[in-house]
């Protein structure tokens, strides 16, 4: 929700208060989101989240052979464009092989029945999870990532605002 905190004509600036949710838009899910004692967002390690990304195309399940693909082949953040069903068994592969930033279209990981599973396999291993990206004019390929969540003291997640930057 946004309200007018002020305005111009009254009080010679405008400024709009912000109600929203810390998982609203693209965000990231910091470990505490679904551990307890984990990371909070503030603590999440900057270095997971900038650096060279590929954007990889999925539609359907994605199966721990397809993750092992895209990590040998790539670097170790990687952002699913399409419909590409984030799995329990990918999940331990991604947290396994060291993914260190994983990006979905969808506004979670997983299913309804298996996001919270799916959720708890990555930020065990303190992947940087980001949500509800928009790859649509992006293809695939590698990229640089700049994708910095918000720095909300002791918040289970922050809004980021990704930028990736052609390496062609």
């Amino acid at each position: 929700a946004l309200t007018p905190a002020a305005a111009l004509d009254r009080d010679g600036y405008r400024e709009t208060l912000l109600t929203l949710a810390s998982h609203t838009g693209t965000h990231m899910d910091a470990p505490s989101h679904f551990i307890p004692g984990g990371k909070t967002i503030d603590q999440v390690e900057l270095s997971r989240c900038v650096g060279p990304c590929q954007v990889a195309e999925a539609h359907g399940p994605l199966t721990p052979q397809w993750v092992e693909e895209r990590l040998r082949l790539g670097p170790p953040r990687l952002l699913v464009k399409g419909q590409g069903e984030v799995t329990l068994e990918a999940a331990e592969k991604m947290g396994e092989l060291g993914l260190l930033l994983l990006g979905v279209e969808d506004y979670t990981v997983g299913t309804s029945l298996t996001g919270a599973q799916v959720h708890r396999a990555l930020l065990t291993k303190e992947v940087a999870i980001l949500e509800a990206l928009d790859l649509s004019q992006v293809e695939p390929g590698e990229y640089l990532l700049a994708a910095q969540p918000l720095k909300y003291g002791g918040l289970d997640g922050a809004q980021v605002r990704p930028v990736l930057l052609d390496l062609q």
